[in-house]
Order: structure tokens, then sequence, then C-alpha cells
């Protein structure tokens, strides 16, 4: 038998490589086969990952590779897969972040190399609820095997209990559901530590002065935890908080002593990970005080769109901006130039690649995979990428990052 993989792209722009019609995340497609190599993975290895349990963890992505310009939904031919037809749905938050589109690429690498029916889905933006709930259900009517998904909200979480009832496999990626045992497992980076990372090297760099702080998260509407863990992984690593709070962002005291000196927290804005909100965010903090000095955000989408206010402003010259993401486009360019400091790098690509490989392995009869110690999701690593190392934080260079980066 001739498996297939299906990938489906609900960003708009995308283009159709086939006929399409669409509604609420479904589509019926008329589509002709065409063959996909699996991609070649470069010689350097991510740092700090962990090796996944019982399974062999893919190679990164390879640097500088341009994701698909487009596609809706395609067919393509591959390997069979003993004892039937294993179908899995990969839902993502959006098809407008390169972090994205890079997982959707290694699992339709992954599913090709391995004879996986794959169907990607993904919301409108960040907090599109209802297309995500959509296509959990569509994965049960389905009957997939398993569900890799990046949870827009905990607002998916009942959907994703009911698939598990049905005898579905899911696994989070990038972002832990609460409670985390409402999937099986989660395969993301630890978020809290990418915060510690970017909040130590800040700490750093600014030591001796008042550091005056936006703080550009994800929501502050929605709890979720990439947007705490982020935002106070950051706040611990500046030394002002001491723990993570999972009720929610901004509860830190708002003036006080950081590990160098005074501090201010001036805002905590939204910008739902985008450079448009990212814009929005600045302007606000901006003209709450206009001598903010340290700039944190959620990605680097975000990081360009404070920027790109700060300098209109003429107030980009000694202003620390730290992020979260280290992909090649935009993050780690801006890195580079000096728009952004220093970013945690993460390995969305990975976490795609280990979900795979998990359902395949357990529709074949093996076991569940299991979670790194201390923590209740499995840790695929993280590094802190900067051209301005700070004594006592671990770092790797920009040069080094781009042989790992991804987008």
């Amino acid at each position: 038998m001739r498996l297939s993989t299906t990938r489906r792209f609900l960003a708009a722009g995308f283009v159709s490589l086939a006929l399409v019609a669409t509604a609420c995340g479904s589509s019926t497609t008329k589509s002709a086969d065409t063959t996909v190599a699996a991609e070649e993975a470069p010689a350097t290895e991510a740092p700090a990952a962990e090796e996944a349990p019982a399974t062999e963890a893919p190679a990164e992505e390879a640097p500088a590779t341009e994701a698909p310009a487009a596609a809706a939904e395609t067919t393509v031919a591959a390997p069979a897969a003993a004892g039937g037809e294993i179908g899995v749905s990969l839902i993502l938050k959006n098809t407008s972040n390169p972090f994205f589109v890079s997982m959707a690429k290694d699992a339709e690498a992954e599913a090709t190399a391995s004879g996986i029916k794959l169907t990607v889905a993904a919301g409108k933006d960040d907090g599109d609820v209802a297309t995500q709930i959509k296509a959990i259900e569509d994965a049960v009517s389905r009957g997939d095997k398993g569900i890799l998904i990046t949870p827009s909200t905990n607002d998916v979480v009942p959907a994703l209990e009911k698939a598990r009832a049905a005898g579905l496999l899911v696994i989070a990626l990038d972002t832990p559901p609460d409670p985390a045992s409402s999937v099986d497992i989660t395969f993301a980076t630890d978020n809290y530590n990418a915060g510690q990372l970017i909040g130590q090297w800040a700490a750093g760099q600014v030591k001796g002065k008042k550091a005056t702080i936006a703080m550009l998260d994800l929501f502050t509407d929605k709890v979720v935890s990439v947007d705490t863990g982020r935002d106070q992984g950051f706040l611990n690593g500046m030394g002002i908080v001491e723990k993570e709070d999972t009720s929610g962002n901004g509860k830190e005291p708002k003036t006080g002593k950081y590990s160098g000196g005074d501090y201010e927290v001036v805002c905590h804005e939204p910008t739902n990970g985008n450079a448009d909100g990212g814009k929005k965010a600045m302007e606000t903090c901006l003209a709450a005080n206009p001598d903010i000095n340290v700039v944190y955000t959620i990605n680097e989408p975000a990081a360009q769109g404070a920027y790109d206010v700060l300098k209109a402003a003429g107030k980009e010259a000694g202003v620390i901006i730290v992020s979260v993401d280290g992909g090649c486009k935009p993050g780690l360019e801006l890195v580079a130039s000096g728009v952004i400091g220093a970013t945690a790098q993460q390995y969305p690509g990975k976490m795609a690649s280990l979900g795979m490989q998990a359902i395949k392995k357990l529709a074949e009869g093996g076991e569940k995979p299991a979670v790194s110690d201390g923590l209740t999701f499995f840790n695929t690593g993280v590094a802190l990428v900067t051209d301005k190392p700070v004594d006592g934080v671990a770092s790797i260079s920009v040069a080094e990052g781009q042989k790992i980066c991804w987008g």
C-alpha cells in the first residue's frame, strides 16, 4: 500500500496547489501525487537537547533553508507502513510564524520517511481556538492514531481529553497545556529556562544602572504556559522574582532591586507574537515612560516591531532588547545586526520529529515516551545566542547558532 502525507495551511496569502474548499479548518482536495525527499541535516547538533526516550532524536534543521512559499494541501508519495495506515494530525497556532512553518516541514519529512499520513491544520493567528478545536474533532472523525498540537490556549483542553478518550495519542509541542496531564506528553523548550538565560544576560549588560523595563508579552487576556514561563523566567534571571506564578503575568513588584541595582517595570503589554503587536505594545510602553532601556519580548517578530518604534522615536541607542526563538530569519539576523542583543534559541523541528516518531512507535505496539527528569515535559533544549557574552552566562555565538537555526 502506498500511504500519503497531507499538509494543510490555513494562513491567508498561501497559494493553493490543489482545488481546496475551506470552512473552519476542513477542506475537500483534489491533487496530484508528488514525491518529496527528506531534508539533509547539518553536521552540528543543537546544544542542551536531551535524547528522546527509546527513540533516536533527529538531527537539527539545515541552516538558512527557506520555508515552502506556497501550499494549501498536497499529497506526496510515502513508503508503506507495516500494519496499515497511520494517520497523524499536526495542529499549529498559525502558519505566519517561521517557528511553526519549521515544525510543519520537519513533520512532513518524518512522515515521508516513516510512511505516515499527515494532516496539517492551523489557526488564523495566535488564540484562534475554534479552528484548533475543529481540527481536533476532524482527527477523531478520520480515525487518526495521534495528534500533535501547539495549543493556542487551555480552551482546547476539553477537546484534547475527548480525543484521548477516543484512543488517540495526544502530544503537545512547544506549549505545555494546563493541566499537563491533559496530553500524553509535551515536547518543548524549557521556556522558563529560556527566559532565565535572557534575563541573566540582560542583568549583566545593564549592571550598575537602573533597569527600566518594558515587558512585551504574548497575551494579557489569556494565560498560556509559554507566556508565563518566558516572562517570569526573564524576571527570575534579572533577580526580580523567585519563581514562576502560573496564574498569570504582571504580579511582580513594579519597583525594587534586581541583581545589578534598581529596577522599574513600566508595562506588560500584549503583542500576539507578531511585529504589529510589538509595535503597538512598544508605543504604549514608551508613552508611559520614555526612559526604557531594557525590552523583553516574547519572540523575535515582536522584537522587530518594538525596535521599529524605538528607532522611529530616536530611542534605539542604548536600549537592550532580548527575545526567544533563534530562527535564522529574522531572529539571528537581528542579533547579528545588533537589533536584538541576545535570544534564546529553541528547536521546533525537533519537537515535531520526536512527536511523529512517538506516535508511530505507539501505533506499532511500543511504549509511550517519558518526560525529562524533574519536568512535566520532554525538554528539547535551548541555547543563548549572542555576540556579546556575559561572564557566568553560557552562550553560543551567532555564527554557531546559524549552523543549527531554522526558518
